[in-house]
């Protein structure tokens, strides 16, 4: 029978040989203190969870395909842009414009794209009755890409109109996330859609036998639709009513909006597909590029961000946002829970004088984020930022607006999650036209959300505060 003292060694053992793999991960050192602080509480466990998430594994083959397709596919994006040349709107000589440029064309090798017809649609109904018109009017390909496949209510009524769109032989591209669509794949609608010869796939399927190879939460959270290579939508709303979707979490209807827009740029968002749809196919799918004469067209930055890509340029785009910033910042996200990096630089941009607006939901359907986000606020609150509550559901949009001039707008939440766990896609838009959208639309939130007040924040009780330092160090993980 093993005696207790090696019992104990060979626990020493274990632990020390957990703690060395976690520091020679070089991950960022708050998520690394919040796992060795996982570790010591609850050993076994804690190093299971690990094991489990606690490091970013693409699987082994996925690793590799993508890595052999970054370079081809830099290299398409790269002569897309160097093709589209305009004779529209000019980029803005601002100090920002020029550092995101060559922030983008330095780290992905691509420049802007061009765009016109451009609209800002923050009602569900609105979105759903502007993507089955497109659908209708397709001719030759729809791809289309979301976490969250839904089939109920107003999706009911996009999946007959992408039956009826195959029948008259639109070829049809749908990829949902595994997790995040789980039942769509059983539900009527996805048999219906593939009976009509639609293809439907899973992306990053989840399954037991994939644990040790891959991380389960590397999640695809994009939010894709593009019509003949030539329409384009992104934004924050899933392929879900709102109006149906989630009401177990009873914080109200989720608030999203999305944009439309035409141009090259539609064709950079189906190269994005392009990638994750071979990723998980093996299936090369190359858009087509049409040269469309518009004396409207404008400017805007496609990034994609996750795993793989080899930069954490989403990162770097908001730091550069927010340290060039001069007069004003506004950060409306569901999930307000920003790494060490962008939280600094936060409080740095109030202390010389920038106003600092964060609008977050009232009400959260994770409660563990609400705690995290909340450990955050007492800092911001005495250095000046006003934290604003929204009331009219739960607030899905995910933007960053800096000095009414530059816009980042798409699917990444400002979470560590998000920013380096989630293959996300944002648009950097510098057209005074398209920021302004997106400044009225915030200014819509904002007439719906009421300010924290520091002193009333400063009274909560013992209980909350300590719940919130307690999460707070599992910030770096959530």
């Amino acid at each position: 029978m093993i005696s207790s003292d090696l019992l104990f060694i060979f626990y020493l053992l274990f632990v020390a040989g957990v703690t060395l793999r976690v520091i020679f991960k070089r991950q960022s050192m708050s998520a690394t203190l919040a796992w060795l602080l996982i570790i010591y509480i609850v050993p076994l466990l804690g190093a299971l969870a690990y094991f489990l998430f606690g490091e970013i594994q693409l699987g082994h083959r996925r690793a590799e395909k993508s890595e052999a397709m970054r370079e081809p596919y830099m290299r398409d994006l790269k002569a897309l842009t160097k093709s589209m040349q305009l004779d529209g709107d000019a980029l803005p000589d601002t100090p920002l414009a020029t550092s995101l440029q060559q922030l983008l064309h330095n780290r992905l090798g691509i420049g802007v794209l061009s765009y016109y017809d451009f609209t800002l649609i923050d009602s569900p109904s609105a979105i759903f009755t502007s993507i089955i018109e497109d659908i209708n009017q397709a001719e030759s390909s729809i791809l289309m890409e979301f976490y969250i496949w839904h089939s109920a209510g107003q999706v009911n009524d996009v999946e007959e109109a992408l039956i009826a769109a195959a029948e008259r032989g639109v070829k049809i591209r749908v990829l949902a996330d595994d997790a995040g669509s789980w039942g769509f794949f059983f539900s009527d609608g996805c048999k219906k859609m593939r009976a009509a010869g639609i293809q439907v796939i899973e992306a990053l399927p989840v399954s037991p036998w994939r644990l040790a190879l891959r991380r389960a939460d590397l999640r695809l959270h994009r939010k894709i639709v593009v019509i003949d290579d030539k329409i384009a939508y992104t934004g924050s709303m899933n392929m879900a009513d709102p109006a149906l979707f989630n009401r177990r979490a009873k914080v109200g209807e989720w608030v999203d909006a999305m944009v439309r827009f035409r141009g090259a740029a539609a064709v950079g968002l189906a190269k994005v597909f392009a990638w994750d749809w071979e990723v998980e196919t093996g299936e090369h799918y190359e858009p087509q590029i049409t040269n469309e004469d518009n004396d409207r067209q404008q400017w805007l930055g496609t990034i994609p961000s996750g795993p793989g890509l080899g930069h954490e340029v989403i990162t770097e785009v908001m730091m550069v946002s927010i340290y060039r910033a001069d007069q004003e910042i506004t950060i409306c996200t569901p999930y307000f829970v920003p790494p060490e990096p962008i939280f600094e630089a936060l409080l740095q941009a109030l202390g010389r004088g920038v106003k600092v607006t964060i609008i977050v939901p009232r009400r959260n359907d994770s409660r563990l984020v609400s705690w995290a986000s909340r450990a955050f606020y007492e800092d911001l609150l005495q250095h000046g930022a006003d934290i604003r509550l929204f009331s009219g559901g739960l607030l899905h949009t995910k933007t960053i607006l800096i000095d009414k001039q530059f816009a980042l707008f798409g699917s990444v939440n400002l979470d560590a999650r998000s920013l380096q766990l989630n293959f996300e896609i944002s648009l950097a838009l510098f057209h005074h036209s398209s920021c302004l959208a997106v400044c009225e639309l915030v200014e819509r939130y904002l007439a719906k959300s009421e300010s924290i007040c520091q002193k009333r924040w400063h009274r909560r009780s013992l209980l909350a505060r300590l719940r919130e330092r307690l999460v707070f160090f599992l910030s770096p993980l959530l």
